[in-house]
């Protein structure tokens, strides 16, 4: 018990730079489950945005580094890994554009960057490995060694107010009397709504089958 009791012993995160793209696509590999396109282009993405915003240790930036992404794909698992942003924390947030690309945000900088991979990278990977017969196998192998200017379009942003100062407040529902939290609500005919209230809603109620008692 007495060795429960000892402090963690933590490791400096070496810079980003530092770390080869043979190690971040290990460890992503381990958290995503396999290796793919997307993989590869989410560490990519990861690495040229924090470089961007002079984020060296991003594992180690806590609440100032904040990451939009635009797709829940594989990239997305590859960001985090390299990252360590999570939804849990609120430094990773999802916005379902379905586009791949991402926005990293130096909180204390106040500096932020796009990150959009091309959609010509495409095309170019099968022009690159001519003798890869497999589409996604020969886009995983080129975007490895593709140069970033050729893979990736890194845009300054300025991220628009409401997205990352959201206050802790709650309020309910009119409707379906459910709290709504970080100002999420909406404003309908002067009545406060949730999102799927507003007409929003990825469900549809059952009415049919009685709700389940736990």
């Amino acid at each position: 018990m007495e060795a429960l009791r000892q402090p963690a012993v933590e490791l400096a995160e070496p810079p980003l730079a530092d770390r080869g793209l043979d190690e971040l696509t290990r460890e992503a590999i381990a958290f995503h489950g396999h290796l793919c396109p997307g993989l590869v282009l989410g560490i990519r993405i990861a690495r040229a945005g924090c470089r961007a915003i002079g984020i060296d240790r991003p594992r180690s930036a806590g609440k100032a580094l904040v990451v939009f992404v635009e797709i829940d794909r594989c990239a997305t698992d590859a960001i985090e890994v390299v990252t360590g942003v999570s939804l849990g924390k609120r430094t990773l947030k999802h916005l379902d554009y379905g586009k791949m690309a991402a926005t990293f945000v130096n909180v204390a900088r106040g500096t932020a960057v796009r990150v959009v991979a091309r959609d010509e990278a495409r095309a170019l990977a099968l022009e690159w490995a001519p003798g890869e017969a497999d589409p996604r196998r020969a886009q995983t192998l080129v975007y490895r060694v593709m140069p970033e200017a050729a893979l990736l379009r890194l845009q300054p942003v300025a991220v628009a107010p409401g997205f990352l100062d959201r206050r802790r407040v709650r309020v309910s529902c009119a409707a379906c009397g459910e709290g709504i939290n970080y100002q999420r609500e909406v404003q309908v005919a002067g009545r406060t709504l949730c999102r799927p209230c507003a007409g929003g809603a990825y469900y549809l109620a059952r009415p049919e089958l009685r709700e389940a008692v736990p």
